[in-house]
């Protein structure tokens, strides 16, 4: 199995902390965020190629960041990938980036798809068993507890299997508080669905997107995300989970 980590965007509303850092490699209660994603996918178990796909501005600091990473504490085997992009106004867009990935490494495995900026405070094996026992997309969903919230992500409809029966990208008026988040299962069957999704010239922004075109094709499962999770995008979420990730070390 192989794992794509989103890392290309360049986090303007961060700035000036991202001008010249990356998103997940900022520190959070003195861990970059990345390798929140990293420690806690590790238990999934059975992968042996970590992608991250980063721009031309920050791919060598990921490339730093990955050797120190590797010879510290990871089994895991990495490429760090550049899309070329250089700014706001070039860059791939997420599923441009997958779409990139697959396309140049040659990737042809069950692939997971996650987000380097989300925050996990839980191990995630149990996602990589969910999958391989559906052997079908699989959606991380949370529960953000806010309606509100949801108008930032995507509201979604399940069925009694946990399947969904309808998505949509930041809704106007969302009925439940569960939401997908940037955590994908996509086995091998379905990765020429990518392909095609982009050679149609739909959106290639907003990873969410691809579900939402996907699920009236194949069936796409969820899978809850125990604990917490964080999607880090302003300096004020940034603040507010460094305080609680802090916390949850004592």
């Amino acid at each position: 199995m192989k794992v794509i980590i989103l890392a290309a965007g360049y986090a303007t509303r961060l700035y000036p902390l991202t001008l010249t850092r990356p998103k997940p490699l900022l520190p959070v209660a003195g861990k970059p965020m990345i390798e929140y994603v990293l420690d806690n996918i590790a238990p999934i178990g059975g992968l042996d190629r970590i992608y991250v796909v980063s721009n031309a501005k920050f791919a060598d600091q990921f490339q730093q960041w990955a050797d120190r990473y590797q010879a510290t504490k990871a089994k895991l085997s990495f490429t760090i990938v550049n899309d070329g992009s250089t700014d706001d106004t070039n860059k791939r867009g997420a599923i441009g980036d997958i779409h990139f990935v697959l396309k140049t490494q040659h990737v042809q495995d069950d692939l997971i798809i996650v987000a380097g900026d989300n925050l996990f405070s839980e191990p995630l094996g149990d996602f990589g068993r969910f999958c391989r026992e559906k052997n079908h997309p699989v959606l991380a969903v949370y529960d953000v507890g806010d309606l509100e919230q949801i108008k930032k992500y995507n509201a979604i409809t399940l069925d009694g299997d946990g399947r969904i029966t309808f998505f949509e990208e930041k809704p106007k008026q969302p009925s439940s508080t569960v939401t997908g988040i940037a955590l994908y299962y996509y086995p091998r069957a379905t990765l020429p669905l990518i392909e095609q999704y982009v050679g149609e010239g739909n959106n290639p922004d907003q990873p969410g997107r691809l579900i939402q075109w996907l699920y009236p094709r194949v069936p796409v499962y969820t899978w809850k995300v125990p604990g917490l999770w964080f999607d880090i995008g302003s300096k004020e979420t940034l603040e507010e989970a460094d305080r609680i990730f802090a916390g949850l070390k004592k």
